[in-house]
This record gives structure tokens, C-alpha cells and sequence, in this order.
């Protein structure tokens, strides 16, 4: 904790750096163990690289989906903010598993005939849904952080409502939701392993078929465990010096002015 809160950017290069290796190498070391994991180390790479890719993307949009469902709930018009409620409203009252299942089977049948959803896409869009009505909570609160004060003197100097979000709000705010942000992400990572409900290969369905194979669920859910642990661990470091980074930003800022 205290090299993360010292060098926040060496952190964050070192857990990139160490997350891609992990993905393109964890296949060596684990060819290296006896079966059912060697024979199938192949597999649980690339297992491990569709989990990491469903997090990443679904995290991606997820995040704007909850900046917007999150500045909407606070907006002043009533359609915009009933709508973002309501949004929130309907992802957190319902499984996870039940909208993956729904927009699979589902959200085609109310496509237009020449498009065609893969898994993954479903998948991703189903997680990209529940993480954005999550982070749309952090989003608020982090808004609502912000002291009244400071907007209505913003507002004195005669700001315009975009700089006082970029200014004032924005940077404020980011700091208050950062960690709700980051619990999300990793819990992301792990709630991913519920599209394998709908066929797509990743980590945990790699353990299932290989422990369906060779009747070994031990060492093959073990390892998965560990896999996902890892996964975990690279992005909470990830995120945490991100943060760390953030605070040292602010406190340079407040020593200057």
C-alpha cells in the first residue's frame, strides 16, 4: 500500500504490464501441471483473455451508461430524470443471470432481420446494462458530494453550467465515486462468469467442460478460482493506484493555490 501510494503511476504501469503477461503466458506454466489442467492449459487461456475482454468492455460501457443514468437521475427535467430511475430501478431489482438470458433471447427477436447478435455481444451488452445502473449510484452520490457552496459561487463568478461541471463537479466527484467504480469493476470480473449460461467460452465454462471430461472438479475449480483471484488482484491494483494518483493530483493542487 505504501509503494502504490508513492508511485500511483509506476503501479498502474506494472499492473498492465503484468495483466498482459498473464493472459499471453498463463498458458506455459500451466501446461506444466499434471491433467486434467495441462492437457487443457490452452483452453483456459483462452478462457481467461473472452473473461478479461467481456470485463474491459462491459466495463467501458458500463461506465458511460452510469455517468449518464447517474447525471440523469439528478437532471431537472422530469422525463430524463424519471427515465434514469426507472432504469436503475429495473437492473437492480433483477438478476443478473435473468438479463443475460433475456438478451439473448430476447432482444433478437426485436431486431430487424438483418442483425444478428453473437454471445459475446449479448453478453456484453447484458453486463455493460447491470454495471452502468450500479455505477450510476456511485456517480450520483459523487455528484451530490460536491458542496452547494461551491456551485452557487461558480455561478456568482458567472460560470456556464459545462464549466462548472468540468471545473467544479466533474473533478470533485470522480475522487467520491472512484471507489464504488472500482468494486464494481471487480465484481464485474467475476459476475462475467455468468455468461457462460449462454454458451459463451469463457473461464468458467472452460472449468466446466474440462472437469466434465475428466471428473476432476477439484484441481479444475481450484485453478479457476486462483485464475479469477489473480484477474481480481490486477485490477483492484489497477484502480487503487489510479485513485492514489488522483489524491496526489488534488493535494498538489490545494498546496498551489
Amino acid at each position: 500500500m505504501n509503494w502504490t501510494r508513492r508511485h500511483p503511476v509506476w503501479v498502474m504501469t506494472a499492473a498492465m504490464l503484468g495483466l498482459l503477461l498473464f493472459l499471453w503466458g498463463m498458458a506455459l506454466p500451466l501446461s506444466l501441471a499434471p491433467a486434467p489442467i495441462g492437457p487443457a492449459a490452452t483452453q483456459f487461456a483462452e478462457g481467461t483473455r473472452v473473461t478479461v475482454a467481456l470485463t474491459v468492455v462491459a466495463g467501458v460501457i458500463g461506465t458511460v451508461l452510469g455517468f449518464l443514468a447517474g447525471v440523469g437521475r439528478l437532471s431537472k427535467v422530469r422525463a430524463v430524470r424519471w427515465l434514469s430511475s426507472f432504469y436503475v430501478w429495473l437492473i437492480r431489482g433483477t438478476p443478473l443471470l435473468l438479463q443475460i438470458l433475456f438478451v439473448w433471447l430476447v432482444v433478437p427477436t426485436l431486431l430487424p432481420g438483418g442483425i444478428v447478435l453473437s454471445d459475446f455481444a449479448c453478453a456484453v451488452t447484458a453486463l455493460a446494462l447491470n454495471a452502468g445502473a450500479y455505477n450510476a449510484e456511485c456517480v450520483r452520490a459523487g455528484i451530490l458530494a460536491v458542496p452547494p457552496g461551491q456551485v452557487e459561487a461558480a455561478r456568482a463568478l458567472g460560470l456556464s453550467p459545462l464549466q462548472i461541471f468540468q471545473d467544479i463537479v466533474f473533478p470533485q466527484s470522480l475522487r467520491v465515486a472512484l471507489p464504488g467504480l472500482a468494486n464494481n469493476l471487480a465484481s464485474l470480473v467475476k459476475d462475467s462468469s455468468l455468461a457462460y449460461a449462454i454458451s459463451v467460452v469463457e473461464l468458467t465454462m472452460v472449468g466446466y467442460r474440462v472437469q466434465a471430461e475428466s471428473y476432476q472438479p477439484v484441481p479444475v475449480f481450484l485453478t479457476s478460482a486462483v485464475v479469477y483471484l489473480i484477474l481480481t488482484t490486477a485490477f483492484t491494483t489497477l484502480t487503487g493506484a489510479l485513485e492514489q494518483q488522483m489524491d496526489r493530483g488534488t493535494r498538489r493542487s490545494e498546496a498551489t493555490a
